[in-house]
């Protein structure tokens, strides 16, 4: 399936050639979609000669004339014979091809023509748990497996991305070269890292892309507010966006909103923005993280309720029938002095992405002692300073926060974290407040500041639980200041 060739092409002849006429690649890459085409040419601008393979052979050639004057650090092959010829030994593959059974498929395909030491490298967007056990069943076989997790869509692959590596740390230092130079940089560092075995590096992106599933409905939320509850226009609440983005919020996805905002329909005329169906997609890792988090016993609220929203989202027909049943009630237009208003729209989101991202390192923390991992939570932190696609200016303090240990147990718990939640949180709590007055709905922000209020409280109310548990079940329960178990006076009323 994965070797198909084209007829005027004869493998051997063409590896007999290079051997003689041309300096072997230092990597390969099979799957020259969009992704892996753009992966193939940063590697090649920054001086790595790359073998690259294509099932569809029209599509190998597409890509080298389209290549440019990096035409020469390309070579072309036809089989996967021809490309394991072409690479240098212990030669590195990378795997740029739909996540599941197609991944399975080339790693068979590879394992006939690699040798001892090769290296293969799955750079889609994996479960992690797939990664594991790939790792597993090439334990032994004389091949290492890489599980690499890559972060800045089109544009990062081309220029420079965000890498998690996930493998053993020898496979690492055998492709380091070649992946810190074409990462993305920030101060000069590049944004790669060998951040543990197996699955390691496909967790993180994991991870990652569950905090970019809160941090975009999170922001959503805001506009949501901004064009229901003040009647703005998309071209002003760009303005807004344009603005917080000089300032603390500073981030990718708070660019791109107000480059969003901004832009004009060529068809119609109106904002781009209005003439979308209000059904968000999604590819799964958002789910994946979720589910982790559930299985590790670690809340990660905010995270779970942005998943949640883009299930709703794509209930459309659902929502419009909901929407005839109750009436349109709209959303109230809320009244107030515009200015501060903004203000805590600002702070609110602010302190709702810090939720998120809190929740999203404990998540790994967890994860991370859970699968031996020893995950470096400051090195995460700094990989994700450029290139990725949740890179904002908090990731360098993070960085400063994990790395002097003020971190440990929680970002929340980090003292400049600290001073930033008591300055933003009074905001999170008026704008979800008003929000919800108005019947604009919040849920990543309400589950942020639910989160915020539970982690803060010294004293819960789950002590009711547990005695509810107890009167019906006989669970059991601690007592304050007391060692043991303990039931309560309930009588022959419990359990009925």
């Amino acid at each position: 399936m994965w070797e198909r060739r084209s007829p005027e092409r004869n493998p051997q002849q063409a590896s007999e050639r290079r051997e003689e006429t041309m300096e072997k690649a230092e990597i390969g890459l099979i799957g020259l979609g969009t992704m892996g085409s753009n992966l193939a040419l940063n590697i090649a601008e920054h001086g790595h000669r790359i073998a690259v393979f294509n099932r569809t052979p029209s599509r190998t050639d597409a890509f080298v004339e389209s290549a440019g004057s990096l035409k020469d650090m390309v070579v072309p092959c036809y089989g996967l014979e021809e490309l394991a010829a072409a690479i240098r030994p212990p030669r590195p593959i990378i795997i740029m091809v739909l996540a599941g059974k197609p991944v399975d498929e080339q790693i068979a395909a590879l394992r006939g023509v690699l040798s001892d030491n090769d290296i293969v490298i799955d750079a889609g967007n994996a479960n992690f748990r797939d990664t594991m056990r790939r790792f597993s069943e090439l334990s032994g076989s004389g091949l290492t497996f890489i599980g690499m997790g890559v972060s800045g869509g089109e544009e990062g692959a081309r220029h420079g991305p965000s890498i998690m590596v996930g493998g053993t740390e020898e496979s690492w230092k055998r492709v380091e070269k070649v992946l810190t130079a074409i990462s993305a940089k920030f101060k000069g560092e590049p944004c790669a890292a060998w951040l543990g075995h197996d699955g390691a590096g496909h967790f993180v992106k994991t991870i990652h892309n569950g905090i970019e599933y809160a941090d975009m409905q999170m922001i959503a939320e805001i506009y949501g507010i901004l064009r229901d509850g003040l009647g703005m226009a998309p071209k002003e609440i760009g303005k807004v966006f344009e603005e917080w983005n000089k300032g603390r919020l500073n981030s990718y996805l708070i660019e791109i909103t107000a480059k969003v905002l901004a832009a004009d329909d060529p068809k119609t005329g109106k904002p781009v923005v209005d003439i979308i169906l209000d059904r968000a997609g999604q590819k799964g890792t958002g789910k994946w993280s979720v589910i982790e988090a559930q299985q590790l016993g670690i809340p990660a609220t905010a995270i779970e309720a942005a998943v949640a929203a883009r299930v709703l989202s794509s209930l459309k027909d659902e929502r419009q029938a909901a929407e005839k049943a109750y009436g349109d009630m709209g959303v109230e237009k809320i009244s107030g002095d515009k200015a501060a208003l903004l203000k805590d729209l600002e702070l609110a989101l602010f302190a709702g992405k810090i939720a998120a991202y809190a929740q999203g390192f404990a998540v790994m923390s967890g994860a991370s002692k859970e699968f031996n991992w020893n995950l470096p939570m400051p090195t995460i932190a700094k990989i994700w300073r450029a290139g990725c696609i949740i890179r904002s200016q908090m990731l360098d303090t993070m960085a400063e926060a994990f790395g002097s240990g003020g971190a440990s147990t929680n970002l929340l718990m980090a003292p400049a974290f600290i001073a930033m939640m008591k300055e933003a949180h009074p905001s999170l709590r008026r704008i979800v407040a008003r929000a919800s007055e108005a019947g604009s709905p919040v849920p990543a922000l309400s589950s942020a500041l639910a989160y915020f209020d539970s982690y803060r409280q010294g004293r819960g109310t789950s002590n009711l639980i547990q005695a509810q548990r107890d009167f019906f079940g006989a669970h059991g329960f601690e007592r304050i200041g007391e060692q043991g178990a303990f039931h309560g006076p309930w009588g022959s009323g419990a359990g009925h």
